[in-house]
């Protein structure tokens, strides 16, 4: 499969880089306020794990600052969650959410129903 050209670098759209520093800057004010007022911010927060809303930008790659995050990819139909590793740094957001339904083969299945004959 062709790579694309490393003086190109990767491509992330730009308003996925504006929604993971805008979960970061809101996740440190969120530290800084009282337990009472933000508890269940509190408890996504001190866990790591920064979540994204909806993602539509199958295209994208992932970066190593997405490391951690759960995010949601939509496949045509509905969002799948998908919480991303260091092992799928590099591959593109659109891998880890199929867009095909998947079918039993037809040895698993059984006779079915045919009518009358």
């Amino acid at each position: 499969m062709a790579r694309r050209s490393i003086w190109k670098g990767s491509f992330v759209d730009l308003f996925l880089m504006k929604k993971k520093r805008e979960n970061e800057v809101s996740n440190v004010g969120l530290r800084s306020r009282d337990a009472k007022s933000s508890s269940a911010a509190l408890r996504s927060s001190s866990t790591g794990v920064t979540i994204l809303r909806k993602i539509w930008s199958r295209r994208s790659s992932i970066s190593p600052e997405f490391v951690d995050c759960g995010v949601r990819i939509y496949n045509g139909k509905t969002p799948v969650r998908c919480k991303i590793t260091e092992g799928k740094v590099g591959h593109k957001l659109g891998e880890f959410a199929s867009t095909r339904k998947r079918r039993p083969s037809r040895t698993n299945i059984g006779p079915g129903r045919r009518g009358k004959k």
